[in-house]
């Protein structure tokens, strides 16, 4: 044996963080340096020879097994040149293998490519770190890499090597905390993990932060994905979204929980795959008229009770419904019919779950240490440590990857609120204040401007949509002109006070009139998105329908009808839940397909037409989507008529026939010989009128329309004298002199 029994037993005993340095074909440091010495430690391997695959017909040089199980060393005589080689096997059970011995080749991954790793600005570590099919040297295999500074040793193990971390010991990278394995002969399809030597002396088993796909629990094991090769047919959806100013255009968001939007019934009630969904999701929002689809979290996660916001795979699609290619095949078929595709991100915490990234590498590496800074205690979760530059590379190269990979339009970044506040629901003394000694953490604001800043460089045309709950300024600002940098932010003022207003007793609403008028006093500070979404339809809290008061149901309809109406007419994008949309009695069930057997009832059915037929008057009169971020586009008719429990207004746009006088009415009080007053003579259609029988409505209404009357109101030389129906949002659109 030539090498010392402490270096054997670094090897055997895995312990060695320099493997190559023990491992593969080395000049002999002996007085006859015309050899090379050559050593491998192989799983199940009673001989092994080396290959010269230089030469045609190559020779073979026997190696000498020193270890019972399977470390081999041997002098190559003769030859003082290094020269590519096999490692040539026979197994116990008679198998011959031939194959690249992995502990020759050079690192893959370059300086310049760990320096802006460990700077915090690398915004393409999805691209380096994980798991990559290469061709190294003209041979084909998998880079394994992995962060872990923390660790003494790190082995890949997977299905190639029986799951055992002697056999292929990965070498650290020096200071940048990385270490690295190119395997030859790995290919796609294989299993891996990353077993992690910690400093304490015991052993991690470790899914790959950056894996492209995983098995489903328990198991968790990442898999070796090519997700590039896919054939993408979306671009001229993607050059036309880089020209859009999302601003200026209608925005319909159809949030959707993929698990339990649609099941089949024929298949013991499983949820559609994403191929499927290509097929029935594309037909229904075409139906309804949206421009975008919301998916809530389809990141891997292990616990379906946490609807997907709990993350452990940050770069890869959930294995729930599909492979990473059907994925792509989803987002592919709904650009190509024209509808966009925004994904719920959730960078703000991350599950405890002990094969994932919790204490990685035996230290709290992708959290902070100190629980006043680094537990959730709402979901008992970690957060991310957002002043360490490798974290900060690890979550903006996250974004940027379902973006580059899977062209998405959009990330809803989940939760900002709890990022932004270091009390964020705690209690004094259990946070630690900045440096400055204030409530903000200052390094999450760092993050989130830099991944917005990001995302709009690099895929232009990106939304990012904010769901923060606080008056935190500047959220839809430039980050040059220190703002957070989103382009919208989740109205989630106007969501509750909106729906407190709703839940009072008809009788009671004129108490409770400022709720609706209040939302205008801030409405232009931020880009807003009006929105209703899952939260407002679980735990309690009551199905939209369900929210409104009184019986029966036609009378809970006529409600929502109206207050749909009002938040489609309302200047904001808009996001709508599924289910929300056709009057879900129920409250939402992350386990259970929605109840679509509804749909042959007329209240539901004429919910469902009322959001249609309101997304198309969005997307069709200029006045609305153009001016949702414009405090011009908006004025103030009535806004004080408490006592009626009305509401009326303006939406202005740039040309006469832009220009829509809408009245809402909360009471179920038929009011005739209303009047409003209107800017210009002329005749007004009525467009839009929540009551009509078509939605199940009793039928009230104005005829089609009015010409206005040279009669002051209002403030307005001219008016229109309406019929209001009970519970009621009804519009009019300017037509001619």
């Amino acid at each position: 044996m030539l090498l010392s029994q402490s270096e054997l037993e670094s090897i055997t005993q895995v312990a060695c963080a320099q493997p190559h340095s023990i491992l593969g074909m080395h000049p002999s440091q002996q007085k006859d340096r015309s050899v090379q010495i050559v050593r491998a430690y192989l799983e199940d391997a009673c001989s092994c020879e080396v290959v010269d695959v230089s030469r045609p017909d190559g020779p073979r040089y026997a190696l000498k097994q020193i270890s019972e199980d399977g470390f081999f060393e041997g002098v190559l005589k003769g030859r003082s040149d290094r020269f590519a080689y096999r490692l040539r096997i026979k197994r116990s059970n008679g198998e011959i293998r031939q194959f690249y011995d992995p502990y020759c080749f050079l690192p893959t991954l370059s300086d310049e490519a760990i320096y802006h790793f460990s700077q915090g600005d690398d915004r393409q570590a999805h691209n380096k770190l994980g798991a990559h099919l290469r061709e190294v040297d003209g041979i084909s295999g998998v880079a394994f890499s992995v962060w872990a500074p923390g660790a003494e040793r790190v082995s890949v193990v997977g299905d190639f090597n029986h799951w055992d971390g002697r056999y292929h010991p990965m070498r650290s990278l020096g200071v940048s905390g990385i270490w690295e394995l190119f395997i030859p002969g790995v290919d796609k399809e294989t299993k891996y993990k990353f077993e992690i030597g910690t400093r304490q002396g015991y052993a991690l088993l470790k899914t790959d932060p950056y894996g492209k796909r995983f098995e489903a629990p328990p198991y968790n094991a990442a898999i070796v994905d090519e997700v590039e090769e896919y054939a993408w047919g979306d671009a001229a959806w993607q050059a036309r979204r880089a020209k859009t100013d999302w601003q200026k255009e209608p925005l319909s968001i159809y949030e959707m929980h993929l698990g339990s939007w649609k099941a089949v019934v024929e298949d013991a009630n499983r949820p559609l795959n994403y191929r499927e969904l290509a097929v029935e999701l594309i037909d229904y929002l075409r139906e309804m008229q949206y421009t975008h689809v919301e998916f809530m979290p389809l990141a891997e996660h292990p616990f379906d009770g946490s609807w997907g916001y709990q993350v452990t795979g940050f770069f890869a699609p959930t294995h729930r419904f599909g492979s990473p290619e059907d994925f792509m095949h989803l987002v592919d078929q709904l650009h190509q019919n024209g509808f966009g595709v925004i994904m719920d991100w959730v960078p703000a915490h991350f599950p405890t779950d002990s094969f994932a990234l919790a204490n990685f590498d035996g230290t709290s590496l992708y959290e902070h240490a100190d629980p006043r800074q680094g537990f959730h205690q709402d979901w008992g979760t970690l957060i991310f440590n957002y002043g360490r530059n490798e974290v900060r590379s690890f979550l903006i190269s996250s974004a940027l990857a379902w973006c580059e990979r899977y062209h998405i339009d959009g990330l809803r970044v989940d939760a900002v609120a709890s990022m932004l506040y270091l009390d964020y629901s705690r209690k004094e003394g259990e946070w630690i204040p900045n440096r400055f000694g204030g409530r903000e953490n200052l390094e999450a604001i760092d993050f989130l401007r830099a991944v917005n800043q990001a995302v709009h460089e690099e895929h232009p045309g990106t939304l990012m949509i904010a769901e923060e709950s606080t008056s935190f300024p500047g959220v839809t600002r430039l980050v040059a002109d220190d703002g957070l940098g989103f382009d919208f932010k989740w109205n989630m003022g106007w969501m509750h006070d909106s729906l407190a207003y709703m839940a009072n007793d008809p009788v009671h609403r004129k108490y409770a009139h400022h709720h609706l008028s209040f939302g205008m006093l801030y409405q232009f500070s931020e880009n807003f998105v009006q929105v209703y979404s899952h939260d407002e339809v679980v735990h309690g809290k009551a199905s939209m329908l369900f929210k409104m008061p009184g019986e029966p149901i036609s009378n809970k309809a006529r409600q929502l009808r109206a207050l749909y109406g009002l938040m489609w007419l309302w200047p904001g994008k808009k996001t709508l839940f599924m289910g929300n949309d056709f009057g879900q009695s129920g409250e939402w069930r992350y386990n259970a397909s929605l109840d679509w057997h509804l749909l042959q009832f007329p209240d539901h059915e004429g919910i469902r037409c009322v959001v249609r037929d309101l997304n198309a008057i969005y997307r069709s009169v200029p006045s609305l989507g153009p001016g949702d971020c414009d405090p011009d586009s908006f004025e103030w008719i009535n806004c004080s008529d408490a006592e009626q429990s009305t509401l009326s207004f303006l939406r202005k746009g740039t040309a006469r026939k832009d220009t829509l006088a809408v009245v809402s009415s909360f009471t179920p009080v038929l009011r005739e010989g209303f009047r409003i007053g209107v800017p210009f003579d002329g005749y007004w259609e009525e467009v839009f009128n929540s009551d009509a029988r078509e939605y199940g409505g009793l039928g009230y209404g104005n005829k089609g329309g009015f010409r206005a009357e040279p009669i002051e109101w209002d403030g307005r030389p001219y008016s229109l004298c309406l019929t209001l129906p009970p519970h009621s949002t009804s519009a009019f659109r300017w037509r001619e002199d």
